[in-house]
């Protein structure tokens, strides 16, 4: 084998803006790309390893063998290494051998840029000259409107190692994927899946939220382009890709990020900053311009690479505060001597900044729990810059809410009305996640009470307040047909359960929750503005009923809602509304094709006395744990 021939991919341009922190398609140039130098077709290697005394490839190709394959450090002090070895070919496994000057260490690294690595436990990095043709581009013409604020946002969360296995419960492959999932998302009515983390992560029970390949699509499915395929397949069904993103932090596994080239290259090296106590893993240094520029580079790679549509960001709070999860004592103020982290803060609005710079038609949404402020504002305006929020807050407290039995409900309304507070301070997305169904938590029908017809009424209303709550949705799957046992990663889901009639009911309501959204404009088109939102009555915590109108731009198209939060039908109950005519009714969760008992009247018509502040009003039956919604 032909030893290291001096080459490089980078200008001067581009080393300006690594060391500024400003290079933002570092996937370009870092890493292995197959070339052709001088008519000699081989591999090109960069890797950064600004502490290293010396930098080998090492793999397949070379027996394995340290220092056989030295690369050059560049004269520029950018800390870069690189060179061509002919003859080394797409497929070629190799790692980096890093003989550090801080104190001899030696480190034996997977690449971290590399675009596909072998399956795990196995950890070497895999060279990969992958080539595919896209076929969205109905999709990616229209996209921007379709994943744009004032439009129908309903997301399938999706963890692919478990969403459905084969009989002996080997993972359905990213292109069998690309035919029952996307068939199914497409049946269900979903306007977006949200892949939990798919880049390459060695653990199985970390759920992939330890990644160790930032750049390659996990081998347990499939090759890159396998996983392109599936992307494409679900744009070529009009559905958006989300993938969740994890900059907050990083295993300490020994071929990955940690301690790279003998220091703390990627991770902060003061433990207070550097290390989290609950995940037992490394935090990026976000003050250092090199890590900023991997982790943006990271985010435009998935868009551009891989026609992905959004980003989930994970554990955003504990990106934000120095003392997230820390005791007295084990974190150090910032130069203002407050909590939070000011380097993470700058990083994230750049990230966003830099996101919607280039992609304007995606969208990035924080996972955050606290009362931070303006996540989802510009960041113009002094916020964060994401274009969602997930609205924590309204997921626990309609919980808690819904766990109590129906009896002593009307000592807790404020549970659901408080979320009216607040709704409008953000863009918020309403989760009902996969940390929700796991660690003892039960699943959502078992954290209903009553008998088993109480169980899926209960759940039925759930989702249907859900839908017409302002905002936009996600669901984790299983939890469209009340799968009733705990996610468990490393098994299907239980298919079975929809042969029965309650279970298929709720599949049947989700269908038809997510046609509604998708066809009335009033729960969409103001769905994160007040106006959007009036409250008919909040006060009736006797009965425990909740009566609300949502609106679109049109007065025509406002839909008034009615929900009955106990077992006791609601008769002749009397609800104030705006104008006068005749109400059609236009969802009713109680219906039999759910699992409910029957459905009612379906239009009524306005009668002249005065209620609740309007001239007209209508007399309705609410049904049981239901909720009733007309037009």
């Amino acid at each position: 084998m032909s030893k290291v021939i001096v080459h490089s991919l980078f200008s001067d341009f581009d080393i300006d803006l690594f060391k500024s922190g400003k290079h933002f398609k570092l996937y370009e140039k870092l890493g292995s790309h197959p070339i052709e130098l001088d008519g000699v077709q081989g591999t090109y290697f960069a890797v950064w390893a600004p502490t290293a005394n010396s930098v080998s490839v090492v793999g397949d190709f070379n027996d394995w063998r340290d220092l056989e394959h030295p690369l050059n450090v560049r004269w520029d002090g950018s800390g870069i290494w690189e060179g061509f070895i002919p003859g080394i070919e797409s497929g070629t496994l190799y790692k980096y051998n890093i003989h550090s000057n801080n104190f001899g260490i030696v480190t034996e690294k997977a690449d971290p840029f590399a675009k596909y690595c072998e399956h795990p436990p196995k950890t070497a990095s895999v060279v990969w000259d992958g080539d595919y043709t896209w076929k969205d581009e109905k999709w990616m013409d229209v996209r921007g409107d379709k994943n744009s604020l004032d439009k129908p946002y309903s997301v399938y969360e999706v963890h692919l190692g478990s969403w459905k296995r084969k009989e002996n419960n080997d993972f359905l492959t990213y292109r069998e994927l690309a035919e029952d999932l996307v068939q199914y998302v497409k049946e269900m009515g979903f306007t977006h899946v949200e892949f939990m983390p798919i880049m390459e992560f060695p653990f199985d029970p970390s759920w992939g939220y330890q990644l160790t390949g930032y750049f390659a699509p996990t081998s347990r499915f499939g090759n890159p382009e396998e996983f392109k395929f599936l992307v494409d397949k679900l744009h070529q069904a009009g559905i958006g890709v989300i993938l969740d993103w994890v900059p907050s932090h990083f295993p300490e596994d020994a071929h990955g990020l940690g301690f790279f080239d003998g220091s703390h290259l990627y991770e902060h090296p003061d433990r207070r900053r550097g290390y989290h106590p609950d995940w037992k893993s490394l935090i990026f240094n976000y003050g250092r311009n090199e890590v900023r520029a991997f982790l943006i580079s990271n985010a435009l790679f998935w868009l551009d690479q891989y026609h992905v549509d959004g980003l989930r960001v994970d554990a955003v709070a504990s990106m934000l505060y120095l003392d997230y999860s820390r005791e007295e004592g084990e974190w150090e103020p910032n130069i203002y001597g407050n909590n939070e982290n000011l380097e993470a803060i700058s990083f994230i609005r750049e990230l966003n900044e830099t996101v919607y710079g280039n992609f304007p038609d995606v969208q990035t949404i924080a996972e955050e729990s606290t009362s931070f402020a303006m996540v989802s504002k510009p960041v113009n305006i002094g916020g964060l810059g994401f274009g969602m929020k997930w609205m924590m807050g309204w997921m626990h407290d309609s919980l808690e809410y819904f766990k109590k039995e129906p009896i002593y409900r009307k000592h807790h309304q404020n549970d659901l009305t408080f979320s009216m507070t607040y709704a409008f301070t953000e863009n918020f997305m309403l989760p009902f996640s996969h940390d929700e169904v796991v660690y003892g938590k039960q699943s959502l029908l078992y954290k209903m009470p009553g008998d088993e017809w109480q169980k899926f009424a209960n759940l039925r209303l759930l989702y249907s307040y859900m839908f017409t709550h302002p905002g936009t949705n996600l669901i984790f799957q299983g939890g469209e047909f009340a799968q009733t046992s705990e996610w468990n990663y490393n098994q299907s889901l239980d298919w079975h359960l929809t042969q029965y009639e309650l279970h298929s009911g709720i599949q049947e309501l989700i269908k038809d929750l997510n046609t509604i959204y998708k066809s009335y404009p009033a729960l969409y088109e103001k769905q994160f503005s007040q106006e959007g939102f009036q409250w008919i009555d909040y006060g009736d915590a006797a009965n425990s009923v909740l009566t609300y109108i949502r609106k679109g731009h049109k007065q025509e198209d406002d839909l008034i809602i009615a929900a009955n939060f106990t077992p006791v039908p609601r008769e002749k109950y009397r609800i104030g509304v705006p104008k006068s005519g005749t109400l059609k009714q236009v969802f009713n969760s109680d219906a039999k094709k759910y699992g409910g008992s029957g459905s009612r009247k379906s239009s009524v018509k306005t009668e002249k006395v005065s209620w609740h502040g309007f001239d007209d009003s209508i007399e309705i039956t609410i049904p049981p744990l239901g909720i009733v919604i007309f037009q």
